[in-house]
């Protein structure tokens, strides 16, 4: 998962139409290279921006989620 410091007071949450992989990032634009697949020697923006996230509260929750959707639901590791 890509880390989002504490503290972050605006991100946005990407999906990548390549290989479907969700993640926040403090970098905002319509798309992003995306972490998972967006390795050399071809990089294209394939990460599009699905919802800005605004206030630590918000931000914290959907981190929160990710987290728990790449763990299976294991939340006893937070």
């Amino acid at each position: 998962m890509f880390y989002v410091p504490d503290g972050t007071h605006r991100c946005g949450l990407y999906t990548c139409e390549k290989c479907g992989s969700r993640f926040l990032d403090i970098k905002v634009g319509p798309s992003l290279v995306c972490p998972y697949c967006g390795e050399m020697p071809v990089i294209s923006e394939d990460a599009k921006l699905v919802k800005m996230l605004e206030g630590e509260e918000e931000i914290e929750k959907y981190d929160q989620l990710l987290s728990l959707a790449l763990t299976g639901g294991d939340y006893n590791w937070i």
